[in-house]
């Protein structure tokens, strides 16, 4: 009983303290709130917003509520982080591979790159690319087509809209060849495991990503137009586009600054754990007469992604946490729409820097989640 009570009493004492101490400033807190008169509550949150936002996802003006401004900024947040860890995950693969390769120019090259954007503060790299990058690009008056369509001007990245008809049959022909695709990976796993054959996965699943949709095209009476930016003069010193889709520069700027940072350390990741295998595996493989990109493929990278999806993971929260550095080139996210703007004509701090704050805890908890799911699903089991 002794031995239980000591093992028990330290965390008894331990969250009696957590306890003590969220209680002791949730009372100050509330002391000093009722001594000045400010009221506590989310009501604010269905309130007429009054300010606009320059770039949203979502139908918004200054007419809709703080809920609503606090969406767009979510959305904008998400979206930054979705493109960035894509973009900073291939990025980080290609390097890291290369880091390992016997050519000594990409060996360097793969190096100087990591050494030289990880060293450099990110936000002097958002600074870089907003202020210097971009800003030295032509007005949309003198900038010239590329391709024919596309338009990248100081005030942005402008290309062409599709405008689908029938959508939905698209989306199920999408939805079809995702199916198909698991169950033939399965499949491949599977033979491979049982009888060592291998099936061609990636040349089958690129063929039914093009040939399912291009006959929902063919069959379903999908249809795809393009809507294609046009110039057109406001007045005599302004003019704008019109059409299509237009990407502001400061997400441009923000995506490249945080993709290639993050990518150095995905990179570093990947290197290490392609390292942590044995040499006598490799030379394994290679003696049984697999080609270098089906040791790679085969027998390195499925036990090297034990090693490296841990300390990634880490590395898609840093990119979602550091995305809250948009405030400084007014990319309207989170930070900047609710706990910005929002916070200053409300007054409501308590309340917004809560939510603002439970919700970077969620966001961070959701990837954590999903690559502690996918690192489980990857392990090797023991028979």
């Amino acid at each position: 009983m002794n031995s239980k009570i000591r093992k028990i009493l330290p965390q008894i004492i331990t969250l009696l303290a957590v306890v003590l101490i969220f209680g002791f400033f949730t009372f100050n807190a509330q002391i000093n709130m009722d001594n000045r008169g400010i009221e506590f509550g989310y009501g604010f949150l269905s309130q007429e917003s009054s300010f606009d936002v320059q770039f949203s996802l979502i139908e918004y003006d200054g007419s809709h509520s703080y809920a609503r401004a606090y969406l767009v900024g979510l959305l904008n947040t998400l979206l930054v982080a979705f493109i960035g860890i894509i973009i900073s995950t291939i990025i980080g693969i290609i390097v890291g591979i290369a880091r390992l390769s016997p050519n000594y120019l990409i060996e360097r090259s793969a190096a100087f790159y990591v050494e030289f954007f990880r060293n450099i503060p990110l936000l002097l790299q958002i600074f870089f690319w907003y202020f210097a990058a971009l800003r030295a690009l032509p007005l949309p008056q003198d900038a010239d087509p590329i391709f024919g369509v596309f338009f990248l001007t100081i005030k942005g990245l402008f290309v062409p809209r599709f405008i689908w008809e029938n959508l939905d049959i698209f989306f199920y022909s999408i939805i079809a060849a995702t199916v198909s695709i698991t169950v033939i990976r399965n499949y491949a796993k599977r033979l491979q495991q049982n009888e060592g054959k291998q099936l061609p996965v990636f040349s089958i699943s690129a063929g039914l990503l093009i040939i399912l949709p291009l006959l929902a095209f063919l069959i379903g009476g999908v249809s795809l137009n393009f809507e294609i930016p046009v110039l057109e003069q406001m007045s005599t010193t302004s003019f704008k586009y019109n059409g299509g889709l237009g990407i502001p520069p400061e997400l441009i700027a923000l995506t490249l600054a945080l993709a290639l940072y993050t990518a150095t350390f995905i990179a570093e990741c990947v290197r290490a754990g392609i390292q942590g295998i044995s040499k006598g595996q490799k030379e394994a493989a290679a003696s049984i007469g697999l080609t270098p990109n089906q040791i790679l493929k085969l027998v390195i990278m499925p036990q090297a992604l034990r090693i490296i999806i841990p300390p990634t993971t880490n590395q898609y929260l840093n990119l979602t946490k550091n995305s809250s550095l948009a405030a400084a080139i007014a990319y309207p996210d989170l930070v900047l729409v609710f706990a910005g703007t929002a916070l200053m004509q409300t007054g409501r701090a308590i309340e917004i820097v809560s939510i603002t704050m439970f919700t970077y805890l969620s966001i961070s908890l959701a990837i954590s989640a999903l690559m502690n799911w996918y690192n489980k699903s990857i392990a090797i089991k023991e028979k």
